[in-house]
């Protein structure tokens, strides 16, 4: 398409809605089909509205910006900030956040937001990306979902830690059958989930490990499920960890306050550029010191 190839910000199903709507003329006569043949001497407008407001305050929360041009931009999610504004919590999200910060968003869909491609749980901290327009939008949804040149790794403390130091879990995974508020490997259908795990260091006493995770695929909850189903629960874990039996691992579970799990690297072909991005950032203070108390 004509249009798509000469303005790169715009997506084919965004020219598709411009000629719905009359916004594309050749040599001056309105244009509303897609299969219209331009010629060599064709002048072509085009004529993008501005995006719409969304109906959401731009708050001016901190962000730690990991990387950022006119297309994307990456951040290190502090835990306890909800990446979407949902009920219960229809402000102090990432998205308000990043419409405050991101003064530059050509918007997704005709709308000025960002366009989230991916999400962490509300607790979960760690690296996430962002589009600032269509064609980054499409294309990462596209990257997120073929995953072949695409790298995310996850560190996280497991009580106890797994029996071996490197093993491999792929399994169906699906809602709880009884708990429909949680997740399970352990269903019979679903999709595939396939989660690569190394143990980095193992308690001098106690019987936890400090554990890196791989996904090959992103299902909610996914490393918290395989961790909890195959006996390493996630130190913290409000759905799907045991109560700690241990007072030392009790005590460091309610000092965290949260599952102990972050997201320290993101690996990805740039969606405008491809030149390769590589996005980490160092597990925070609050998993440090929970690691600390419970390994020495």
């Amino acid at each position: 398409m004509f249009v798509v190839e000469r303005e790169e910000a715009l997506t084919r199903a965004q020219v598709k809605r411009l000629l719905a709507d009359s916004r594309v003329s050749v040599g001056g006569a309105v244009v509303t089909k897609a299969s219209y043949r331009i010629r060599a001497a064709d002048r072509v407008d085009v004529d993008v509205p501005p995006p719409v407001a969304l109906a959401l305050e731009p708050e001016p929360i901190p962000l730690v910006v990991l990387y950022e041009d006119e297309h994307v931009i990456a951040i290190d999610k502090p835990a306890g900030l909800v990446v979407h504004p949902a009920p219960g919590h229809p402000n102090g999200t990432l998205v308000n956040a990043l419409l405050y910060h991101c003064q530059d968003l050509a918007g997704i869909g005709g709308v000025r937001r960002p366009g989230i491609v991916h999400r962490l749980d509300k607790d979960t901290s760690g690296v996430m990306i962002a589009a600032k327009h269509d064609r980054a939008h499409t294309a990462l949804v596209a990257a997120f979902a073929a995953k072949e040149r695409m790298v995310r790794t996850y560190v996280a403390i497991a009580t106890p830690g797994p029996t071996r130091d490197a093993l491999t879990i792929s399994t169906m995974y699906g809602r709880h059958p009884v708990h429909r508020k949680k997740f399970s490997s352990k269903v019979t259908t679903g999709k595939v989930a396939t989660t690569h795990v190394e143990v980095l260091a193992r308690g001098a006493q106690l019987d936890v490990a400090r554990i890196r995770c791989r996904l090959e695929t992103g299902r909610t909850h996914q490393i918290r499920v395989h961790a909890a189903d195959h006996g390493f629960p996630l130190l913290g874990d409000p759905v799907y960890a045991p109560r700690a039996r241990v007072a030392r691992i009790a005590e460091a579970a309610a000092t965290l306050g949260r599952q102990a799990l972050h997201a320290d690297r993101l690996e990805l072909d740039h969606p405008i550029t491809g030149a390769r991005l590589i996005l980490t950032a160092p597990p925070p203070e609050d998993l440090e010191a929970a690691w600390a108390a419970v390994s020495a």
